[in-house]
């Protein structure tokens, strides 16, 4: 993953990333968003039409995050794509829109 690099000057900390035993990766098309005032949820599943009428969603992670997190997700998702699509090519969405699950708002 890429991120913006620091402006030149200012002196950043050694940043050692490591892994939890319980660490998994996983793959997900599809994430729910929730918020409130004090954060937001993210519910991470993947998503598969058994028939023409209905999709199934197995929801397998959820994720709190802070609004300063989930701002700083943001920019870094965004400066990522950016960097994808002039690799690759525009991503195309779909204009089709997926039913809402009908779960409490945080």
């Amino acid at each position: 993953m890429s991120q913006p690099s620091q402006p030149s000057g200012q002196d950043q900390p050694k940043l050692n990333l490591t892994t939890t035993d319980d660490y998994r990766a996983g793959y997900a098309n599809s994430v729910q968003v929730r918020m409130s005032v004090w954060d937001f949820f993210l519910v991470f599943g993947t998503m598969q039409q058994d028939t023409a009428d209905e999709l199934t969603v197995k929801n397998f992670q959820g994720i709190y995050l802070s609004p300063q997190q989930a701002k700083a997700l943001w920019n870094i998702l965004g400066h990522n794509l950016a960097q994808y699509e002039q690799t690759f090519g525009p991503i195309a969405l779909e204009q089709q829109q997926l039913p809402q699950p009908n779960g409490p708002v945080h």
